[in-house]
C-alpha cells in the first residue's frame, strides 16, 4: 500500500468514526438516548443523524473551502482529517477537522484566500441549515415527546420545571449570539420558538448553533487560525502581532475570570492558585516573550482577576474557553509568520476580510453552553 493510499484510508476511517460519534452524540443530545442504555437500538442511532448530517455538512463545506482554494493557488494540500470524540457525557462527537498544507504558501494574498475561504463557505452553509431549522420548527407540543413529564404543566412548563430542578440534574442552556437572535426575532414563528433550555432537542438549530461557535473560534484574530490569516492579510505582520497579542490576553483574562474564588476552602486554594498561575504562564508562552516577562504577565493577570472577583463576586467569565486558550497559547501560537511576498490586498479582498470580521462578531457568544 502506497503512502497516498494509506493516508486516504486513515482520512476515510476518521470520517466514518466521526460520523458515528456525532450521530451517537446527536441521539443523546436530541432524544436523551445514550448508546450505553441497554435498550439502545438502530432507531435511536438513525435519529441522531438529524444532528450529525447537517453538522458534518457544515464542517465539511468549511474544510473543502480551504481545500479548493489551496488547489486554486496550486498549493499542495491534503483532504480533511476529521477528529472524532468518543461518546462521553456532553460530547458533540468531534473536535472538528483539519487539512494539512504540504507545500509552502508564498504570498500574503494566498494566505488570505486560503484562510478566508473556509469560514465563508461554512458560514453560508450554516445560514442555510439555520434558515431551514427556524422555518420548519415543530409545534410547541413537540417538547412533550422528549420530556413527557412536562405535559402535566402544559406549555407554561418553564416556570415550574427550571425553578425546581433536582440537585442531581444538570441544566444545559444554549447561549445566544447576534445571528441567533436575528433568526429568533425575524425568521421563526414566535409561538414555535423553543425555550433556550431545550434547543439541543431541535437538531437543526443545535447543529447550526454549534457550527456558528466553531466558525467564531476559527475566526479569532490569532496566530494561523482563519481569523489570524484574515487580520494578517488586512493589516500586515506588525499590526497583526499587536491585535493578536491583545486579543489573546483579553480572551484568556475573560475565560479565567472567577475561576479562583477566595471563598473556597483554603486547603483547596493552596493547590488551585499555583496551578492556575502555572496554567496562565504556559498559555502565555505563545506570545514568545522572555520567561521572566511571561511569569510577570501571568501574575499580573491573576492578581487583577482576583481583585475583580473579590470586589464584584457576581462577575465571571466563561471557563469553558480555557482549554482552547491553552491550545492556542501552547501549541498554535499567537504571531503569524511573515510571507515571502507581502503585496497589498485588492479592494474585493479587503471587503471580504471586513465581512469575515463582521461574521466573527455576529457569531460570537460569550457563554455558548452553560451547565448548571
Amino acid at each position: 500500500m502506497s503512502s497516498d493510499q494509506r493516508r486516504v484510508l486513515i482520512q476515510s476511517s476518521l470520517f466514518i468514526a466521526t460520523f458515528i460519534t456525532t450521530t451517537l452524540a446527536g441521539a443523546e443530545w436530541t432524544y436523551g438516548r445514550s448508546v450505553f442504555m441497554p435498550d439502545y437500538g438502530w432507531d435511536d442511532f438513525i435519529s441522531g443523524m438529524q444532528f450529525s448530517i447537517p453538522f458534518l455538512l457544515i464542517l465539511t463545506v468549511h474544510e473543502f473551502g480551504h481545500y479548493f482554494m489551496a488547489k486554486y493557488h496550486m498549493v499542495k494540500v491534503t483532504l480533511p482529517y476529521y477528529i472524532p470524540i468518543p461518546p462521553i457525557p456532553f460530547s458533540i462527537g468531534t473536535m472538528g477537522a483539519i487539512i494539512r498544507l504540504k507545500s509552502r504558501v508564498h504570498s500574503k494574498k494566498q494566505n488570505f484566500d486560503i484562510g478566508i475561504a473556509g469560514p465563508l463557505a461554512g458560514f453560508v452553509m450554516a445560514m442555510m441549515v439555520l434558515f431551514y431549522g427556524f422555518t420548519h420548527l415543530p409545534s410547541p407540543e413537540y417538547i412533550f415527546q422528549i420530556h413527557p413529564e412536562y405535559e402535566e404543566y402544559g406549555l407554561d412548563y418553564a416556570e415550574k420545571v427550571y425553578a425546581n430542578l433536582p440537585e442531581n440534574i444538570i441544566d444545559v442552556t444554549i447561549g445566544h449570539n447576534l445571528l441567533f437572535l436575528f433568526f429568533e426575532n425575524f425568521v421563526a414563528e414566535p409561538d414555535r420558538m423553543p425555550n433556550p433550555h431545550e434547543i439541543m432537542h431541535y437538531p437543526f438549530l443545535f447543529a447550526g448553533y454549534l457550527s456558528l461557535v466553531f466558525t467564531c473560534l476559527n475566526l479569532l484574530p490569532i496566530g494561523q487560525l482563519d481569523g489570524g490569516h484574515v487580520v494578517y492579510g488586512l493589516f500586515g505582520f506588525k499590526v497583526h502581532r499587536i491585535i493578536a497579542s491583545a486579543f489573546f490576553v483579553s480572551f484568556m483574562f475573560y475565560a479565567g475570570l472567577g475561576v479562583i474564588d477566595l471563598k473556597d476552602d483554603p486547603s483547596n486554594l493552596i493547590f488551585w492558585i499555583p496551578g492556575f498561575i502555572a496554567f496562565l504562564y504556559f498559555a502565555l508562552t505563545g506570545l514568545g516573550l522572555p520567561k521572566r516577562d511571561t511569569l510577570m504577565y501571568a501574575l499580573v493577570i491573576f492578581a487583577v482577576q482576583l481583585v475583580i472577583s473579590w470586589m464584584y463576586p457576581g462577575v465571571h467569565g466563561y471557563s469553558g474557553w480555557l482549554l482552547f486558550v491553552f491550545i492556542l497559547g501552547r501549541f498554535i501560537g499567537i504571531p503569524h509568520p511573515p510571507s515571502e511576498i507581502e503585496e497589498p490586498l485588492d479592494a474585493k479582498r479587503i471587503v471580504l476580510g471586513w465581512l469575515c470580521l463582521l461574521i466573527f462578531i455576529i457569531c460570537f457568544s460569550p457563554e455558548p453552553i452553560l451547565l448548571k
